[in-house]
């Protein structure tokens, strides 16, 4: 008698991880990169707004330099 009350196993096939900026395997230390270079390209992308979502929606007042705020947005 088999128990049918759990779906039946499936082989899964494991692909090997790429760095998400030159291709190459990925490095344990600086996953998802190969390496510090890579991972420091990344951050460098990152801090100059290199990445960015599109959207319909115009800059409010803080985003386009108005007036107070300070960098958290908050007023004294």
């Amino acid at each position: 008698m088999t128990d049918r009350s759990s779906p039946p196993l499936r082989a899964v096939r494991i692909i090997e991880a790429k760095c998400a900026i030159c291709g190459k395997p990925v490095a344990a230390n600086y996953r998802p990169f190969c390496s510090k270079r890579c991972a420091d390209i990344d951050l460098g992308r990152w801090l100059k707004e290199g990445y960015r979502v599109p959207t319909d929606e115009d800059p409010t007042e803080d985003e386009s330099g108005g007036e107070g705020g300070g960098p958290t947005g908050q007023r004294s």
